[in-house]
């Protein structure tokens, strides 16, 4: 057929080669390239490695100081080893302390103390009542407390208290200094006995604050 021309078939899937010698530096190319991303990426995970363990030893660390502050200032335990406080503490229940407290304010009159008598510091703790206060003069007379004179009324006050032990004369508080008294007025080792006698301020550990135990008494101490 005239006119009629032979179309040319060309290769659609022909990749010319380089030659040998740029197919080589291309590679070493390609795995330098690869090494210098792969060098940087760990050099990026060592420094949040690094940012993580600062991170969580700065938060161990912080956790561990409040854990240590509140358990210094508020949790020191003490072991009642006599019925003295009955009802409110039983024999050998323990109390948690708070040592700070008495910092910023005064001990009250009702409050539970924890002490050593005369500040004998081979002594064992003991935790009682205060009663009387710095500077007023105490007596019990007919079973009652009279402070300065006045019949002292209050929920944790025994009306009738068999012995009255040093008080049964009129006591004088020195200002430093406190009477303490047991709830269970039957015991005899708190300020009407010459071996406690009246409780000075620096003697005091602090004040007894929460049974830990499980028991009916567990809570809040009143």
């Amino acid at each position: 057929m005239a006119g009629w021309r032979r179309k040319r078939r060309y290769r659609t899937d022909y990749v010319p080669q380089l030659p040998e010698r740029f197919r080589r530096k291309h590679r070493q190319n390609q795995t330098h390239t690869l090494s210098r991303r792969l060098e940087a990426v760990r050099r990026w995970r060592r420094q949040i490695d690094l940012k993580q363990v600062a991170v969580w030893a700065f938060q161990i660390a912080v956790v561990v100081l409040i854990a240590f502050v509140c358990v210094w200032y508020f949790g020191v335990r003490v072991k009642c080893l006599d019925n003295s406080m009955n009802p409110q503490i039983r024999n050998q229940q323990s109390v948690l302390v708070n040592r700070v407290v008495y910092n910023t304010t005064r001990p009250k009159r009702g409050d539970i103390i924890v002490f050593k008598p005369r500040g004998n510091e081979k002594d064992r703790y003991y935790i009682r009542r205060i009663v009387g206060m710095p500077g007023e003069k105490l007596q019990i007379k007919d079973g009652s407390f009279y402070v300065n004179g006045k019949k002292l009324k209050a929920r944790y006050i025994s009306n009738n208290v068999a012995d009255p032990g040093m008080a049964s004369d009129e006591i004088s508080i020195a200002n430093d200094s406190y009477f303490v008294m047991s709830d269970n007025q039957y015991n005899m080792e708190d300020s009407r006995s010459s071996n406690i006698g009246n409780v000075k301020r620096s003697s005091v550990l602090g004040k007894a604050w929460f049974v830990p135990s499980i028991s009916r008494q567990f809570g809040f101490i009143k």
